[in-house]
């Protein structure tokens, strides 16, 4: 049976798509929203937007981002890996060139209001974090250091950037020395980040299917070849038949479920099957448990 999933390599490229889709958006909000209204929003950019007026605006946006993203980069990569950082890296040159042409051409913020425009470029930035993040990417910065976190503490990715952020946020006085300007920033972060934790639970929201079908043998094979997750069979009868059954319970993200019923639907048109969204799913292929635990004391 041909594969519904995409090979290894086709994946990758679709990452780079996405990633590359994501910077895109990340870019324009920074350059169309963000830095006209002299908004520090948090993380590197926020940093580089403060640079970029200290500077008396001889500072691009995108050439200072390269720079404080390369020191962060090199400490990302050796926590998480050199396949991390390789999409990264590519984020980061994207973000790059597409902050210094778009900020070349943009020169005046995209709407008048600032508090809609404030609302606004958090949507995007929440919104094209989420897509480079759940594709292997990072936008850099704040990005890079809540990574490292959620990977040994169980903690959101938006707490953390948001903890980080207060800091950055604040420097917002020296080139806006308001508290109007200092409001906005936090709005900002606020709303980008609540969108980032949204966009990114809707990604990790999983399944658990049961399977009730004379074909479970062919069925099992073949979500085991196509999608590589565990199934488990369970022992049943029929209430009507008194028949044993066998039922196949396998446990699939999201993005996955789809795909899945109809590869069954196609196998046995007369499948009977049950979905349940579950909450949390910790274990090989899915989320860790990232809890300590207190090692026991040795009895003598």
């Amino acid at each position: 049976m041909k594969k519904l999933v995409l090979s290894t390599k086709k994946q990758e490229v679709m990452d780079y798509i996405y990633i590359t889709i994501g910077m895109i958006l990340y870019s324009f909000a920074i350059t169309g929203f963000i830095v006209p209204y002299k908004i520090v929003g948090g993380g590197v950019t926020g940093l580089c937007t403060v640079i970029y007026y200290l500077s008396s605006e001889t500072m691009p946006v995108g050439i200072s981002y390269f720079i404080i993203n390369t020191i962060l980069l090199v400490i990302g990569m050796k926590v998480l890996g050199p396949k991390f950082g390789l999409k990264t890296i590519f984020a980061i040159l994207a973000g790059t060139v597409f902050m210094t042409i778009l900020q070349h051409y943009i020169h005046e913020p995209m709407v008048k209001d600032v508090f809609m425009g404030a609302i606004i470029a958090a949507m995007m930035i929440g919104v094209s974090i989420a897509i480079a993040l759940g594709h292997g990417g990072s936008t850099g910065g704040t990005d890079i250091i809540a990574m490292i976190v959620t990977k040994r503490y169980n903690i959101s990715l938006g707490k953390v950037m948001t903890y980080c952020d207060i800091v950055i946020i604040a420097t917002t006085l020296f080139i806006n020395p308001s508290i109007e300007g200092l409001m906005y920033g936090y709005v900002v972060m606020g709303i980008a980040y609540t969108s980032l934790d949204y966009v990114m639970t809707g990604r990790k929201q999983s399944f658990q299917i049961i399977i009730n079908s004379d074909n479970y043998e062919e069925i099992a094979e073949a979500i085991s070849s196509n999608f590589k997750r565990g199934i488990t069979i369970l022992d049943g009868q029929g209430w009507y038949t008194r028949k044993p059954k066998k039922l196949l319970m396998i446990v699939v993200r999201k993005s996955e479920a789809n795909s899945l019923l109809r590869m069954v639907k196609m196998i046995d048109p007369k499948v009977f099957i049950t979905m349940e969204s579950v909450s949390g799913v910790y274990g090989e292929g899915f989320d860790d448990i990232k809890l300590k635990v207190k090692k026991e004391r040795k009895v003598k």
